[in-house]
């Protein structure tokens, strides 16, 4: 299912004609619920960077939610070692001296970043110990995808439409204000399509016949 697509069915079992800029609204926020609730596949990426010996801190993507996870190498390579994800007041405690330096073995989340005396939305990372090397960095994070408004066709449109349809349709009655018989009923649908896509991100795409074995069904 395309965005046009997706508008055209929505106005279709809505009988109503949205204005562009709420249709855009409504789809913007069945996505977000929906990227919220079941962490499909497509919602994680990698990136790499560089740790500077002496600098505790590093920039988190522009696009980042959450981490999965956060790991180092040499840079002149070698293994890697995966970091563990720790608060702030762990990090202080355990390295209360940013100027002792070593191999990093945790990191948290520090707070926006800080140029000069502008604070940017951007996160950072805190490193501890602060390196005592350039190492490598690679990064496996949690962001959202460009919207099916911007990109006109996503993989939920592609793979799950009935999610998206009815999280946008929710969206839309709710906004119309209409009768609670209606809104139940899209409610309804849409927990039975997040239901589906659950088992697809939350099992399938976790899962495989030779580790897990095949789904099986109890037959009374």
């Amino acid at each position: 299912m395309t965005y046009n697509e997706l508008v055209t069915a929505v106005q279709d079992y809505c009988e109503n004609t949205f204005p562009t800029t709420d249709m855009d609204t409504f789809i913007r926020q069945a996505e977000q619920r929906i990227y919220n609730t079941v962490q499909i596949a497509n919602l994680r990426k990698n990136v790499t960077g560089t740790l500077n010996a002496g600098n505790k801190y590093l920039s988190c993507p522009d696009d980042f939610l959450s981490a999965y996870s956060l790991a180092i190498y040499p840079a002149a390579g070698g293994d890697f070692l995966f970091l563990l994800n720790k608060d702030v007041n762990f990090m202080r405690e355990a390295y209360p001296n940013q100027t002792t330096q070593g191999k990093p073995k945790h990191y948290a989340i520090f707070g926006p970043t800080v140029n000069g005396s502008t604070i940017t939305n951007e996160l950072s990372f805190m490193l501890g110990p602060t390196p005592d090397a350039s190492y490598m960095a690679e990064l496996h994070y949690y962001y959202y995808p460009e919207s099916i408004v911007t990109a006109g066709s996503t993989w939920l449109g592609d793979n799950f439409d009935s999610a998206l349809l009815y999280g946008t349709m929710c969206e839309a009655i709710t906004y119309m204000k209409g009768e609670q018989d209606m809104v139940k009923l899209y409610q309804d649908r849409y927990v039975q399509a997040i239901a589906l896509l659950k088992n697809l991100g939350d099992g399938k795409q976790r899962a495989d016949a030779y580790r897990d074995g095949q789904v099986r069904v109890q037959v009374s």
